[in-house]
């Protein structure tokens, strides 16, 4: 990860657009939507900007830029074809430590401007380092054909009953398996079809449900194949299994990148294979739910576990393929 993604809240704060290009008129509709103040310092703007200005929904601080003009902001951005002026710009607001964009010039910029997918309140934020904008673009236009139109909607729905979930289900796990079912079944599908009414009512009766269960005495255990070598390879259901596991159990032949496909919060521990199954019966002791990701058989370890009377089930991976015919393409 070559920078740190974050979300910059600048409701009511000031930010500066340098320049009055149309690149420039494009970052002022961000930061506006962001709820920023904005301020302008550029010689010439175009009919967009200019509109901007008269109706008072950005001030024109001047037309040429002084380091003072720099004083209780939140944020720069640069968007200005004047090369000497994006160097100052730039000086000026890292030494204060500001953090500061130059459109299209990474060398000078502290931050990079991700590609938005806006679904309010959820915000998708694509980069790459500056590497590729074209590419980011392109990641944008897949999501947003992905994504329900509506997918903001439950977002707020879910807020709704977030202090409620949170009173009703202390454990942390449990709160995590709750919103879980409710993004995957029925509730979600009531909410996006705007039938809210339907969704409250479901939601508090799964709830409801949830509060009753007892609390598992112990958990289970997926053996899962990592395949060979590429998280691409791992099968749907590997995939799932690797985003709902409270540990992730692996030996050193399993690929990083299939390890890193787990859930980020999720405990990662590497074992060897004579210690994989007494650390594996730690764990679903303690309630836990558990993947060992296996890049050889895993026979010898489901006996074992299945006569200690463990639950637990086989997710076969995708079977190596030599290099040779991995690289073959078959036409007509």
């Amino acid at each position: 990860m070559q920078a740190f993604p974050l979300f910059l809240s600048l409701q009511d704060r000031r930010a500066l657009v340098v320049g009055g290009t149309d690149a420039a008129a494009r970052k002022i509709e961000l930061l506006l939507s962001a709820g920023a103040r904005v301020s302008l310092i550029a010689e010439t703007v175009t009919g967009e900007i200019a509109q901007l200005i008269a109706d008072g929904r950005i001030s024109w601080a001047g037309r040429t830029f002084e380091a003072g003009e720099l004083e209780g902001l939140s944020i720069v951005i640069v968007a200005s074809d004047d090369a000497l002026l994006q160097s100052r710009v730039s000086r000026a607001a890292q030494a204060r430590g500001l953090p500061v964009n130059v459109v299209d010039t990474p060398a000078l910029s502290s931050f990079i401007m991700p590609a938005i997918v806006d679904r309010g309140p959820i915000t998708i934020a694509i980069s790459t380092g500056g590497a590729a904008p074209a590419l980011s673009r392109k990641l944008r236009a897949e999501i947003e054909r992905a994504l329900p139109a509506a997918i903001g909607r439950l977002a707020r729905f879910a807020e709704i009953f977030r202090a409620q979930v949170r009173r009703t289900l202390a454990e942390p796990r449990a709160r995590r398996l709750f919103w879980d079912r409710v993004f995957e079944g029925c509730v979600a599908e009531l909410a996006l079809a705007g039938d809210e009414f339907a969704a409250r009512r479901e939601l508090i009766r799964l709830l409801d449900s949830t509060r009753r269960e007892p609390a598992p005495v112990q958990g289970m255990v997926h053996l899962v194949g990592a395949g060979p070598g590429d998280p691409d390879f791992l099968t749907l259901k590997a995939h799932r299994l690797l985003q709902a596991a409270d540990v992730i159990v692996y030996d050193r032949l399993v690929a990083p990148e299939v390890v890193a496909a787990g859930r980020r919060e999720a405990e990662r521990v590497c074992v060897s294979p004579d210690e994989a199954v007494s650390r594996v019966m730690t764990f679903v002791r303690a309630g836990r739910s558990v993947v060992r990701l296996a890049s050889g058989s895993t026979a010898a370890e489901f006996e074992t576990l299945w006569i200690a009377g463990v639950s637990v089930e086989i997710v076969p991976g995708v079977p190596e393929i030599t290099p040779a015919a991995s690289s073959v393409r078959f036409s007509r």
